[in-house]
């Protein structure tokens, strides 16, 4: 089914006047919850990095601020669906579709913890960028090469430490809404570690917040979990056809959400 809003919420809460207040109240409450959320979430890190070397706990704790934050915005509604993964502690190479930043918020909602591969540009915000150091996630600077193989060795050690990464093969969110490219860094990881892809579908956000505009949209989205595919066994030689086999599930599950 396609992630819209019912017609009576999109009156009263779409309209120009509701939007503009409800959005002045979003922004206001995601800017008091990471206030709240960094000393948290630094407690968090300090207690359990002598154990927890994945860093586990402290980037669940980050991840739940993103779930708090769709709670408070009265003009989200963020649901999950597909495959229950029963073993969180198993690491898999996560990958997704890209419909816009609101896709990290939806996928938060997933109960288990993966570290983000995410653009250098994030962690240069203040507590935001603190929040992400804290919880372990990767940078990467586009385009870089050097910055691309450091990226990719802290993939690999966070794998190690048994604790999933979250990818979007596309590299960038869309721009038109139709499903991009896909590269092959996700594919060749999966490959080396020997860990399974866990392909999630996206659907919904691109609408959350336009290009532009400070205001948020009333927004229906869905992130489905679906069968993970095994990566054992397979060689670099493999790379392209799992990366276009993945891309052609995704985008099949997307098609049909979307009907």
């Amino acid at each position: 089914m396609p992630m819209r809003a019912s017609p009576l919420r999109q009156r009263l809460l779409g309209n120009p006047v509701s939007r503009t207040l409800l959005s002045l109240w979003a922004w206001l409450m995601i800017g008091v919850v990471v206030i709240v959320w960094v000393p948290l979430t630094f407690i968090v890190f300090v207690f359990t990095a002598p154990f927890d070397k994945g860093r586990y706990r402290a980037g669940w704790m980050f991840r739940r601020l993103c779930v708090v934050h769709t709670w408070l915005n009265p003009l989200w509604s963020f649901r999950t669906s597909g495959l229950e993964v029963k073993d969180p502690r198993r690491p898999y190479v996560v990958v997704a579709n890209h419909e816009s930043f609101a896709d990290m918020l939806l996928i938060s909602h997933l109960p288990w913890e993966m570290k983000w591969l995410a653009k250098e540009t994030w962690f240069k915000f203040p507590l935001v960028g603190w929040l992400m150091v804290m919880a372990g996630d990767i940078k990467i600077i586009r385009g870089n090469k050097q910055s691309i193989i450091t990226a990719m060795k802290g993939c690999h050690d966070r794998l190690d430490k048994k604790v999933s990464v979250m990818l979007f093969p596309e590299g960038t969110r869309t721009r038109d809404g139709e499903m991009g490219e896909f590269k092959d860094g996700a594919f060749r990881l999966a490959i080396e570690t020997g860990c399974p892809i866990l392909p999630l579908v996206v659907n919904g956000t691109r609408e959350a917040i336009r290009p532009g505009d400070w205001r948020w949209n009333v927004t229906n989205a869905e992130v489905r979990v679906l069968q993970p595919i095994e990566t054992t066994g397979l060689t670099k030689d493999s790379v392209g056809e799992l990366r276009d086999r993945v891309r052609t599930i995704i985008a099949d599950e997307l098609a049909v959400m979307r009907a």
